[in-house]
């Protein structure tokens, strides 16, 4: 009876380790962006190079308010981040476009302070989120397209901004276009 139990301990363990090791998450990398005032900067990417997170609750957390929870799946691909700074009385548009206007992608980003990058399942709270996704319902006068555009200012502070390329419906293939703007 000992070895029984021995044995299923044992199996038990080596088990949990397995799944464990399975489980394991690979961090996002960030790509910093360097922009200068009043151009605009154009990066290639592609969701290849991102990770699927783990979790999305940072992004509906009334500390970020970044997107609802209700569309989450419009975020559940791979993520590819990139980060630049906005310096003090300027706008920044992010523009990001798909390769293929068929490819589903999202764009979101978030205002922090400038002492460190952090990463989306890290943030507890930032100076403001933006979120730009395929709609369900378009708005009076929209057209439909594979574009996605967001807008970060700031007053008499710089902040770094942190960019997120989505896949959407667990989407982690394809090639896209983003395009940042700052006007000073």
């Amino acid at each position: 009876m000992k070895v029984k139990n021995l044995s299923l301990l044992i199996a038990f363990v080596v088990g949990i380790g397995f799944v464990g090791s399975v489980s394991a998450q690979v961090k996002p990398t960030v790509s910093k962006v360097e922009i200068v005032g009043n151009t605009t900067s154009t990066v290639q990417g592609s969701l290849k190079n991102g990770v699927i997170l783990k979790s999305l609750a940072w992004a509906w957390s009334s500390s970020n308010a970044c997107f609802p929870g209700t569309q989450a799946a419009k975020f559940t691909g791979n993520h590819v981040l990139y980060v630049t700074e906005l310096p003090p009385h300027s706008i920044i548009t992010v523009t990001l476009k798909p390769k293929n206007d068929s490819t589903n992608l999202s764009l979101y980003g978030y205002q922090i302070g400038r002492e460190k990058v952090i990463l989306p399942e890290d943030l507890q709270y930032c100076v403001t989120c933006e979120a730009d996704h395929e709609r369900q319902y378009l708005r009076r006068g929209e057209t439909r397209t594979s574009t996605r555009t967001m807008r970060f200012n700031a007053i008499g502070n710089s902040y770094k901004v942190v960019i997120g390329v989505a896949g959407a419906n667990n989407l982690t293939d394809g090639d896209f276009t983003l395009e940042i703007t700052l006007k000073q």
